[in-house]
């Protein structure tokens, strides 16, 4: 190994080659993180700066060489001081990116339960009405287009900023596919069925109406109760607890094959720690 990495380290090109790459690398990095803050307007001031320099250097302007070269010196212990809070989340953000574990990132339908069970939750307290309907296998594109075309990214809050009275969203079911609100002000089709008690109304009849033709997930936030009820394949859960909420979210969203995701996952990261522990084991014998 070490024989190895002697004659990488006298191999000049490539080591010119790749101090150059990791160079650009950072710089490109560095882009990256500077872009939109105030750190992006110092590197345009220090990117004219060293423009000048090199202009002045070429010419001969010995002078003006010589007063930028201390500006650009001076310049960074100003700028580390001028950008403290800047620098410090930028480094925080690389460190957050560098050394991020994978078992620390959770699975979409994870995000998705979570981010619904906290707007059901906070609806229901309140007495906000909702409906919101998750596409499984039969598409629902039909149902979109009866209402207006986000395609947003999920949260909690804006669930909950959707549904409150007297927006112009509120009315109408919210339709979610692939981990993403694709449209809100939605028509479903209302249920004919005789079953369905009189004192529900026009949300659990929608809910009921889409399941009859769909195979969708839909949850309903009563306004004049605040009950929580789940509507999937026909079956209705009324007056639905939050630890319930929590199970039927989880059974209806997490499929077969999520789970034998996250034990290859699983397996695959206990695999590699085996093998980098009979790696160490190996050297040391």
């Amino acid at each position: 190994m070490q024989q190895w990495l002697e004659q990488f380290i006298d191999n000049q090109p490539i080591v010119q080659i790749l101090d150059i790459l990791i160079v650009w690398y950072l710089i490109y990095k560095l882009l990256m993180y500077a872009r939109g803050t105030q750190v992006m307007n110092l590197l345009k001031g220090v990117g004219i700066f060293i423009a000048a320099k090199f202009l002045s250097s070429i010419i001969g302007l010995q002078t003006i060489d010589w007063i930028l070269g201390q500006i650009l010196a001076w310049g960074v212990v100003a700028a580390i001081i001028l950008f403290q809070p800047e620098l410090r989340r930028a480094l925080q953000m690389m460190g957050q990116n560098l050394f991020r574990n994978r078992k620390e990132t959770k699975n979409p339908n994870e995000l998705l339960i979570n981010d619904l069970e906290q707007a059901l939750l906070y609806m229901s307290k309140r007495k906000i009405g909702a409906l919101i309907s998750i596409e499984a296998k039969e598409p629902l594109a039909d149902f979109m287009d009866t209402g207006i075309i986000l395609d947003s990214k999920i949260s909690f809050q804006l669930l909950i900023n959707i549904f409150v009275p007297n927006t112009p969203l509120h009315d109408g079911a919210v339709i979610i596919k692939n981990f993403r609100l694709v449209a809100a002000s939605c028509y479903l089709p209302l249920s004919e069925s005789s079953l369905i008690p009189k004192e529900l109304g026009t949300r659990h009849r929608a809910a009921i109406g889409l399941s009859e033709v769909t195979d969708a997930l839909t949850l309903i936030v009563s306004e004049e109760t605040g009950d929580i009820s789940v509507v999937k394949q026909e079956v209705l859960h009324r007056a639905v607890k939050q630890d319930e909420l929590r199970d039927l979210l989880e059974r209806y969203l997490i499929t077969e094959s999520d789970v034998v995701e996250e034990d290859k996952d699983t397996l695959s990261s206990f695999r590699g720690y085996l093998l980098d522990n009979l790696k160490q084991w190996g050297d040391r014998s």
